[in-house]
This record gives C-alpha cells, sequence and structure tokens, in this order.
C-alpha cells in the first residue's frame, strides 16, 4: 500500500496553493513581474498582449498593486492593469514535466475582477470572479521549446457596485468599514504538468455514522482507456483501507468506509475536531488498463458531522458551543492578500491562542492555504462571500456563479461548518419589502444547500433572515445590561424577535421564524482601543485605558455566556484594520491585552471550569 507521507510533507509549511489535491512537483510563478496601468483602456486596442517593450513598472506577484508590499502601491482608482512575466524552461521542467504528451496546466488563486490571460501574444482565455481560483491548458502554446511570454489584463472598475467586492471601498480613501481595494493578482500563479489523463476535482464528504468518506472525482476526458482509481487511506502514516473502482466515466463517486476496527482503532477515535484536528491522509492514483499508474495525487479530510437539532449547533452530533471571531484577513501591508504562507498559519494559530475554536471569514473568500491550516490546527470556519452593493439581474448572476465555484473549491476542508452566500442584507437591502430580493436569498440558501446538503446554511447573516439553518443577530449593544436582556431567556428574546431588532432591523422576513434553529449572536462588540494611533479612528464603543477594554470585554462576554439558550457567538474583530480599530489585536497582531487574559473572557465559564 503507498502511503501519501511524501505528499504532506511537501506542504507542512503550507505552502502548495491548492492543498488538497497535492502534486509533488510545481512552479511558484509569483514574484517580480512587469506591470503596467491602463487608465485610457488603450492597452487591448493597441496589443499590449503581444507589444516586445517593457511595461514601465515592476511588481511582486501575488500582491496587488495598492499594497505596499507589491512595490507599487498606488491606491488611487486603477480600473485597468497588466502583467507580464516571462515564463523560462526552468520554470516548466520544475512544474513536473517528464512525458512529450504531458499537459501544462497554469493555475491562478484569484485575480479581482476579471482576467484576460496571452502567451506570446495568442489569447488562452479569461475569467470572471475575484474571488475564485481558474486554469487554463497552455501546452499548446508550449510545444516550441522556447521561453513563453505570459502576459495578464486584470479589469476592476471600482464603481460597478454589481460586482461581489466585499469590503473593497468604492471611493478612493477608505471610509467607514471599507477598505483599500485589492486590484489585479492577488494569490498565487502556478505551473503544473500532468498527464495525458490526470486527476482533475477532489471531493470529500464524511459519513461519521457509516464511518466512510465519500469521494467526488473528476477525471480529464483526454483518457483512450478504460482506467481504474485506486484510494489509500492512512492516519499518522499506519495504513486504515485501499479502495478502488473504475474509471469509465469523467465524473466518479466512491465510498471509502473505514473498518470498525483499523489497526486496532475504533473509527471513532479519528474524528476531526477543534480539541483533535485528526486528518486521515489520502493517495489518489489513476490506473491505466495494464495497472500502471498514470496519476497520482496526494488529498486528504477530517472525518465529521456537523448540524443542527433542538436548538443546538452540533459537532460530531453532540451540543458544540461556538466561540467565533470575526476575521477580515485583511494585513498593511498586503490588504487582502496574505504577506506570505507563514502569516496565515500563524493567523490560525492567533485565533487558537486567544480563546476562540472558531472563525468567521468576513465579506471575503480566504485563500486555501488558511483553510488548510485551520484544518490542520483545528478551528471552526464560516465561510462568507464577498458581497455585491447592489441588486440587480447582473449582480445575481455574478454573486450566484461565483459562489457556486468557491463552494465547490472548498466544500471537502473539514473546518469549514457553515456557509454564509449573503451577510446583513448587502445586495439584497430591500429584502423585507421586495418579493425579489427574497426569493433571490432564498435561491442562494437552497443552492448552497444543492451544491453541499453536509453542512448548515445562514440565508442572511445578522438580520432579515429567510430560510435559515442558524438564527443569528448582529448586536453592537454597548452594556451588559443592555445585551444580556435581549437574550437573558427565550421569551425575551422571542419579543427582540417579534419587534424591531438591533441596528433597527427585523430579524425575519418570513413568518415563524426561528423555529428550532440555534439561535447566536454573529456579530457583538466592537469596542475601540487604539492609544496613539496615527490615523481617526472608530469602534461601536471606545474604552479609555486597557483596564477599561478589559472591563467592557468582560461585560459583554459575560452577558452572552449567561445565555442560557445561546449557542454561540461571534466578537468583532480579530485585528485592527486601518480606521475601524476595534480588533483584540492590533493591525500587526499584537493583543492589546495578554493573550491569557483574552482568552479567559473568551471563554468564559468555560475557562473558569477548567481552572477550578
Amino acid at each position: 500500500m503507498r502511503t501519501p507521507e511524501a505528499f504532506q510533507a511537501s506542504t507542512q509549511d503550507g505552502t502548495y496553493p491548492r492543498p488538497q489535491l497535492l502534486r509533488r512537483r510545481w512552479s511558484d510563478l509569483s514574484g517580480q513581474w512587469e506591470f503596467s496601468h491602463d487608465d485610457d483602456d488603450a492597452g487591448e486596442a493597441a496589443s499590449w498582449f503581444s507589444a516586445t517593450e517593457p511595461f514601465p513598472l515592476t511588481i511582486t506577484v501575488p500582491y496587488p498593486p495598492e499594497s505596499a508590499l507589491s512595490g507599487v502601491h498606488e491606491t488611487g482608482f486603477h480600473p485597468v492593469v497588466w502583467y507580464r512575466r516571462t515564463i523560462t524552461r526552468a520554470d516548466i521542467d520544475g512544474s513536473g514535466r517528464t512525458r512529450e504528451d504531458d499537459r501544462l496546466l497554469l493555475h491562478f488563486g484569484a485575480v479581482d475582477y476579471r482576467a484576460t490571460v496571452w502567451i506570446d501574444g495568442q489569447l488562452v482565455g479569461s475569467h470572471e470572479g475575484g474571488q475564485s481560483p481558474f486554469t487554463f491548458d497552455v501546452t499548446g502554446h508550449a510545444a516550441t521549446g522556447e521561453d513563453l511570454v505570459l502576459v495578464v489584463r486584470a479589469e476592476d472598475d471600482p464603481h460597478d457596485v454589481a460586482q461581489p467586492r466585499g469590503k473593497q471601498d468604492w471611493l478612493e480613501d477608505p471610509h467607514v468599514i471599507w477598505y483599500h481595494r485589492t486590484t489585479g493578482i492577488w494569490q498565487p500563479v502556478w505551473l503544473e504538468s500532468v498527464p495525458a489523463s490526470f486527476i482533475e476535482a477532489v471531493a470529500w464528504e464524511p459519513d461519521v455514522p457509516k464511518g466512510a468518506a465519500r469521494l467526488e472525482l473528476e477525471i480529464s476526458p483526454q483518457r483512450v482507456d478504460v482506467m481504474t482509481v485506486r484510494v489509500d487511506l492512512s492516519y499518522e502514516g499506519r495504513p486504515l483501507g485501499t479502495y478502488s473502482t473504475s474509471a469509465v466515466e469523467s465524473r466518479i463517486v466512491m465510498d471509502c468506509v473505514i473498518p470498525h476496527q483499523a489497526n486496532g482503532q475504533a473509527y471513532e477515535s479519528l474524528l476531526w475536531s477543534p480539541e483533535h484536528p485528526r486528518l486521515i491522509d489520502a493517495t489518489l492514483t489513476l490506473l491505466d488498463a495494464h495497472g500502471t499508474p498514470v496519476d497520482e495525487v496526494g488529498s486528504y479530510f477530517g472525518l465529521r458531522s456537523v448540524g443542527t437539532a433542538g436548538g443546538h449547533f452540533l459537532l460530531n452530533d453532540r451540543p458544540f458551543y461556538v466561540r467565533s471571531v470575526l476575521e477580515q484577513g485583511y494585513w498593511p501591508d498586503s490588504l487582502l492578500a496574505a504577506p506570505d504562507a507563514a502569516a496565515l498559519r500563524e493567523e490560525v494559530q492567533l485565533i487558537k491562542d486567544l480563546g476562540f475554536n472558531a472563525a468567521r471569514l468576513h465579506e471575503k473568500v480566504e485563500d486555501p492555504r488558511f483553510l488548510y491550516w485551520a484544518d490542520r490546527l483545528g478551528l471552526l470556519v464560516w465561510g462568507e462571500m464577498g458581497s455585491t452593493f447592489e441588486f440587480s439581474p447582473t449582480a445575481m448572476e455574478r454573486v450566484a456563479r461565483e459562489w457556486a465555484s468557491v463552494v465547490r473549491r472548498d466544500r471537502s476542508h473539514p473546518c469549514i461548518v457553515t456557509w454564509v452566500p449573503l451577510n446583513e442584507s448587502w445586495g439584497v437591502q430591500q429584502i423585507s419589502h421586495d418579493p425579489q430580493q427574497k426569493h433571490f436569498a432564498q435561491a442562494m440558501y437552497h443552492l448552497t444547500k444543492a451544491l453541499d446538503g453536509s453542512r448548515p446554511v445562514i440565508s442572511n447573516d445578522g438580520w432579515e433572515h429567510v430560510e435559515s439553518d442558524i438564527f443569528t443577530v448582529h448586536d453592537y449593544a454597548t452594556t451588559y445590561d443592555d445585551l444580556h436582556a435581549a437574550y437573558r431567556d427565550r421569551p425575551a428574546f422571542q419579543s427582540l424577535v417579534d419587534g424591531v431588532g438591533p441596528a433597527g432591523r427585523r430579524l425575519s422576513v418570513l413568518p415563524g421564524l426561528p423555529r428550532t434553529e440555534p439561535v447566536m449572536v454573529s456579530e457583538f462588540g466592537g469596542i475601540l482601543y487604539a492609544p496613539n494611533s496615527p490615523i481617526e479612528t472608530w469602534g461601536y464603543s471606545a474604552a479609555e485605558s486597557g483596564e477599561d477594554f478589559a472591563r467592557r470585554l468582560e461585560a459583554l462576554f459575560s452577558a452572552l455566556q449567561d445565555s442560557p439558550f445561546l449557542s454561540g457567538f461571534c466578537y468583532t474583530q480579530l485585528t485592527d484594520t486601518l480606521q475601524e480599530a476595534n480588533g483584540l489585536t492590533d493591525e500587526h497582531r499584537k493583543p492589546k491585552l495578554p493573550v491569557a487574559e483574552i482568552r479567559k473572557i473568551v471563554m468564559g465559564a468555560s475557562w473558569r471550569l477548567d481552572h477550578a
């Protein structure tokens, strides 16, 4: 039996851009590229994609040009930008190409918002969607054996509010809760060689009652013979089982049932949770009709279940109290792009060190390497879509298409336990009064459930819910008494539901909600504490000193922890982000109080029981 140890050794540093479909060799195309603004949008008509003159600027990919780390650091309005890089023979050789008929794939993690790609002046393809990945087969362009000139045009109209953009500001300077834009390439670009017949996509869905995982594979359509897929599972190097099936179609679904006693271990001991983030490693091999390996990839999954019942959020069929923090995923020098792969690991570890067991990714689809570390270190994640700011046919089409791509990309990560396609009625501002907007929110809920029926879905996080598996509220009350009064018991909360909720919003736009859905306060806090800040800052309330900050934190956390029926909370927010200086840490991730003190406040009753 093969084990995936060689694959996993390559991902321990979290640098591989697609951690659940891993090949041993790949070429990172990050680094110095030529760069140019194109404010008059003249480049395409002038054939910049085939011009030989160098672009005037140099940018460090994958940092957006608005960021300091990019080397450009230009935050003004530049709706069209161009990139150029030479793909050398060393890049192609490093991609793992060993056979003459190997395919060469060019991967983009994310380009905001619309990308068009050329090689040696020939159009390769285009992609729309600033938060989702895309891939082009560029084999034909590499057939000459020469170096290749790669050119990318990115279009990101700052005034296009039908574009899913999250917290990227449509004004030139950040204001209130919006931040600098992220234009162009902001996640890794890499090359990878694959055989003519190869494993194109992998998705895992665990089935805890059966002690199994359902594996869905997509095989490239280039194969010419009946093939076999073999799956080898192991845990910490110990084999768990080998499974195989015929690959007679491009899409293959197979069940991998783990023996009840695998190497002397009951499969229940393999369950994944924040306390025990056990990952089952997999090697997936595609074999030809003679049993010869054609393609081999490494993957992993977590054996865990998530759901709701009786007013509780359930993890592995047991009530689980969610202690979450709002994660903007924004860095001062690189904006929405991570400073490096190590920063993503450090972010996950920081969240856990502060006492949280979950993070709500806010108005952003995060880099898969963050999810990898959440899987490996044990952090629950709420996956959320960056919103549009208007309701229109164009906005609906863009949101639905990109969200479907994101769910398909991330659905195998055990850390993700909740999907949030809409937040605070962004993009559906009149949902209480407009039946079309209500239908769209319901459609997004059902689309998400159709794509992934294994997780709870929140239709519209914070207020104005349609169907939701978790009933969430955003409440920025500033005192213990005001916050506790709303959640001290179910009758008090029901009066809030029946009346007008926080921020003057109705909590539900469907009759009879909530029913038995668990209730969580998925935004609260927002206490400003930023002494000596060089810029004007704000929060929902303000602390005058470190001691005052600690008192205010403890009061608000205690108000929710004292509720007998809430299933969890999400504090706003982890880090200061530009003018929104209401983080538990500053923008450089330095905690504003000792870590042990924050952890004690966050864990509340759990901490008191553990340390009694």
